[in-house]
């Protein structure tokens, strides 16, 4: 029997009660569909979903999240297609809704976090184990909250270069440097700004963070970084436990309790 849901995007998606053949176009809720039990159901993942290890052996690769090979989607015969807003491009998506149902997250917080992995549980049929994976979430965020510093300083998040661009509010990210205990340079920019020499000079973080994804920085960068700040703190950051939004949640209070660590040692 079919269901008419609406997504997070507010729109009505009509889906099968029992999905068998599930498409999904995002790394963090493909992990977060393993995390569910649906190795058997999950039959397509872009080229970005390494985790679980063996999602790519398992399902076709599709594409990458931006540039999806919608033709061959169909081609999966899926009955459900679960995109996001941010990672997910327009058309591609538009195109595959036209002949199955594809729903949408939009994320901006852990709230939104903790509703989308109950959303889809309900979605797939796993709802007690959604409610299970956000109750552990929600449990270690709120231990870390009780043990972190009540500042950290001010944090400078950047995700490429050449150009520079940063990460500001209104973003997942954003909310994660907040419970990590920073606060956010760009708090006052929107989204992902550019950030030319003048921008950049007006700046004056505690610690540059270089994510590591989805731009590969180098050593070069990191001198870069030096030669701007030299009296900020430059480190690398795990871009899967700053800005993955499903099960792999788990992990981050434990890893922010890490680079707390590293940034009382430097």
């Amino acid at each position: 029997m079919a269901r008419v849901l609406v997504d997070m995007m507010g729109r009505e998606v009509t889906v099968p009660a029992q999905p068998r053949r599930i498409v999904s176009l995002v790394p963090s809720q493909t992990e977060l569909l393993y995390a569910l039990g649906l190795d058997e159901q999950v039959v397509g993942v872009t080229k970005f979903c390494v985790h679980p290890d063996h999602a790519r052996k398992n399902a076709a690769i599709i594409g990458g999240t931006k540039n999806i090979q919608a033709e061959r989607v169909m081609a999966l015969n899926p009955d459900l297609i679960i995109g996001n807003k941010e990672e997910n491009d327009r058309e591609s998506i538009e195109q595959m809704a036209s002949n199955a149902p594809v729903w949408m997250s939009d994320i901006h917080s852990l709230a939104d976090a903790l509703q989308m992995i109950q959303d889809i549980g309900a979605l797939v049929g796993r709802d007690v184990r959604a409610t299970e994976i956000c109750e552990q979430i929600h449990t270690r965020f709120v231990q870390w909250e009780d043990r972190r510093p009540a500042s950290l300083g001010t944090a400078l998040y950047l995700i490429w270069a050449n150009p520079w661009m940063g990460v500001a509010s209104d973003t997942f990210i954003n909310d994660m440097l907040d419970k990590a205990g920073f606060r956010n340079v760009l708090a006052n920019y929107s989204r992902y700004p550019v950030l030319d020499d003048d921008l950049l000079g007006q700046l004056d973080p505690d610690i540059v963070l270089l994510s590591s994804e989805p731009f590969p920085f180098k050593e070069q960068h990191v001198d870069d970084m030096v030669l701007r700040f030299p009296q900020a703190r430059i480190l690398a950051a795990d871009g899967e436990l700053f800005s993955w939004y499903g099960s792999r949640l788990l992990q981050t209070p434990d890893y922010f309790y890490q680079l707390i660590s590293e940034i009382r040692m430097n």
